[in-house]
């Protein structure tokens, strides 16, 4: 009986976990005009990953963005207004109709001239072979290849009529072979005797076909010009060469945008989702001299779109971030505005380099989901990102943290009144996402160790390491105790001597004895070329980690995930910094509320009944915590005042409703609860 409950159970299980997951329609499902967009006109061109996420979509509002954003995204010159890809690819299906469909029943699109035009437009030159006794109608169709995409810089396609009659097919080598192309195998010998050529007769099938058409016989066995294949041994690059070519259309396009546009589709506002720019992102995390650990990042998007507005340029950029634990709760959520303007001389030096965003967020022990959107409102573009992150729970036990490599660093002689993105104990350090750098510029790593003991302090060494092709090329150690900063340890390497290559750097705390202990590594790049543009940084300051607001942020995190203790802790010092505060003082009844200090939440929350013009949510959870404490006609006070202040809301009309019916005024409740139930008879008893 157990044995049949729990296979019952992991079976519910099962069929609820399907429940969950996005449902996806069959191709037969979508709307006609879907359909043929999806299944005909760009059958050649989609990706496996957008052919998924088109058929997870649920309204034809959603599909109709996506084929937007589809051809957005393979537009070769943006900002024109017409798109030359879509243009050209349509061209080329109406070609092929046009063309290739005379000989079928099928339409020009579908057949294998069709789809070669389609994928690789029209060849530079194509040879005929018309129909003769003994060889089957057929063509050669010559291309230039671009060997970005596996092709060879040049090579040949053949079709031919396979039963004599009818389309053209596309011919390989190694499926069909020389002896497919001749119409007929009767061979008459001089002396007048016939034999039949065997297919096996590589050499003879071959000789036959060279005789009736040389150059056919030559691409008979390979597809690449000057590849040397002798018959009846298989050309493996001209079978190569055809699935390339098939799969080329899907390796020219980065479909990243396609996950982008379902995963954000509810979020994002329905003029952003075709409009997805790619970006390179760097997410760092360091704990400043306060205690407080910041995450640190930068965004590098792959265009920057701006207007003109009263003789100066401008874009807006807004910043949309989320915290989520590995449950999905949401721990810190923000919004942030970065508005940029340049002057026209700006501008040209800008249209040169690259641009990141970067900004800092405070955040709270633990593992987590962070998630950011980034928004130019001007253009109606967005990029994101979504890193897993970990604030150390517990520096007391010795780690380090992961290697940060930057191009430059600059000290500043007194500290700065505000907090920068990647500024580190008076330095401000300078990276990029992809660790590119110059032999002409400095190395600049760095890291913290936590838990450092006063015996490694004193007696421990970092040594560093960078290795090229597997060996060490270089190599540096300095004690511990020579560095002023307790946790902070920043090395700065010239370039000079490093040749144009990959590298890696490896990072090993090591004891009196030279035993490992810690050790981290990164790897980095020195470019060949002469300039490398770095790029304009608009960086978003934050207060000084002094300022009280850090006590409020950090104090909600740790409300959001459960911890009222740490939460009234940091809300306390936020509230006494700063008790005239609505918000300060909402966050921490919130807290005590939730501790059932009703009595401590009327305190703070009573100053405000005679100030507060802005803000009347406080007199929701007064009137909760007085009725928590049967105060019943006070609490129906403050609900009254919030109804007045913001208008119906439900959960007050039933609360109001109890307290009448705890008071023993049955008319009133019954009032309060028909207004409820006439806005929403649906609720629950």
């Amino acid at each position: 009986m157990k044995k049949k409950l729990l296979i019952f159970l992991l079976l519910f299980f099962q069929f609820f976990l399907l429940q969950l997951l996005p449902s996806k329609k069959s191709v037969k499902e979508l709307p006609t005009h879907h359909r043929k967009w999806f299944e005909e006109e760009v059958v050649y061109i989609i990706t496996d990953k957008e052919k998924d996420v088109f058929l997870q979509l649920g309204s034809d509002r959603e599909r109709n963005l996506f084929m937007v954003a589809f051809w957005k995204i393979r537009d070769p010159i943006s900002g024109t207004v017409e798109n030359e890809f879509k243009k050209e690819h349509y061209r080329r299906i109406a070609y092929a109709d046009k063309f290739y469909g005379r000989e079928t029943t099928r339409q020009g699109w579908r057949t294998d001239r069709g789809r070669i035009y389609i994928i690789l437009g029209p060849p530079i030159s194509i040879d005929r072979f018309p129909d003769r006794m003994a060889l089957k109608p057929a063509e050669i169709w010559f291309y230039q290849g671009n060997p970005d995409y596996g092709f060879p810089a040049a090579f040949n396609l053949v079709f031919y009529k396979r039963a004599g009659i009818g389309e053209h097919r596309l011919y390989s080598p190694v499926q069909n072979g020389p002896i497919d192309l001749l119409r007929d195998t009767l061979i008459i010998e001089r002396d007048g005797r016939s034999r039949h050529l065997s297919p096996s007769d590589y050499e003879g099938v071959y000789q036959e076909l060279f005789k009736l058409a040389p150059v056919l016989a030559l691409n008979s066995l390979t597809l690449i010009p000057g590849e040397m294949v002798v018959p009846g041994h298989l050309s493996l690059a001209s079978e190569i060469l055809i699935s390339n070519i098939y799969s080329y259309p899907q390796k020219k396009v980065d479909d990243e945008y396609a996950e982008k546009l379902l995963r954000y589709k509810d979020i994002v506002e329905v003029e952003y989702t075709a409009n997805y720019i790619y970006s390179d992102v760097l997410v760092k995390i360091f704990q400043d001299p306060s205690g407080i650990f910041f995450v640190h990042y930068a965004i590098e998007p792959s265009q920057l779109s701006i207007v003109e507005f009263e003789n100066e340029y401008i874009a807006n950029f807004k910043i949309i971030g989320k915290v989520s634990d590995l449950e999905g709760k949401t721990i810190f959520q923000y919004e942030k505005n970065l508005p940029l303007s340049f002057k026209e001389n700006q501008l040209q030096e800008i249209k040169t380099q690259s641009y990141s965003i970067q900004d800092m967020i405070p955040l709270i022990p633990g593992h987590y989901k962070f998630d950011v959107i980034l928004k130019n409102t001007i253009s109606k573009e967005f990029t994101s990102f979504e890193k897993d992150i970990t604030i150390p729970p517990d520096i007391s036990s010795l780690q380090m943290t992961p290697l940060f490599l930057g191009y430059k660093v600059e000290k500043s002689s007194t500290p700065l009144e505000v907090n920068k993105p990647f500024y580190i104990e008076n330095h401000q350090i300078f990276s990029q996402p992809r660790s590119i750098f110059l032999p002409r510029e400095n190395l600049a790593v760095f890291f913290q160790i936590f838990g450092l003991s006063d015996f490694l302090r004193e007696e421990g060494t970092l040594k560093f390491f960078f290795i090229k092709n597997g060996e060490v090329f270089f190599e540096k150690e300095k004690k511990i105790n020579e560095y002023q900063e307790k946790r902070n340890f920043l090395e700065v390497f010239p370039l000079e001597n490093f040749k144009p290559a990959s590298y890696e750097i490896k990072v090993f705390l090591l004891d009196k004895n030279n035993k490992e202990i810690l050790f981290e590594n990164e790897y980095f790049d020195i470019t060949p070329i002469v300039g490398l543009p770095r790029p304009w940084i608009f960086a978003k300051v934050m207060p000084t980690s002094k300022n009280i607001e850090y006590y409020f942020i950090l104090g909600n995190q740790f409300l959001s995930k459960g911890d009222l203790d740490k939460a009234r802790d940091y809300l306390e010092r936020a509230y006494r910094n700063n008790p005239v505060s609505i918000k300060y003082a909402m966050s921490v009844s919130d807290v005590y509320f939730r501790l059932k200090k009703y009595r401590e939440v009327k305190e703070i929350l009573t100053p405000f009944l005679d100030n507060q013009k802005e803000n009347f949510e406080f007199l929701k959870l007064l009137g909760k915590s007085c009725q928590s404490l049967s105060e019943f006609e006070e609490a129906i006070s403050y609900y009254k005042q919030y109804l007045d202040h913001m208008g119906t809301n439900l959960e007050i009309l039933n609360s109001i409703g109890t307290c009448y019916y705890l008071l023993g005024d049955m008319a009133q409740a019954l009032v309060a609860w028909e207004k409820s139930l006439e806005i929403n008879p649906n609720q629950e008893k």
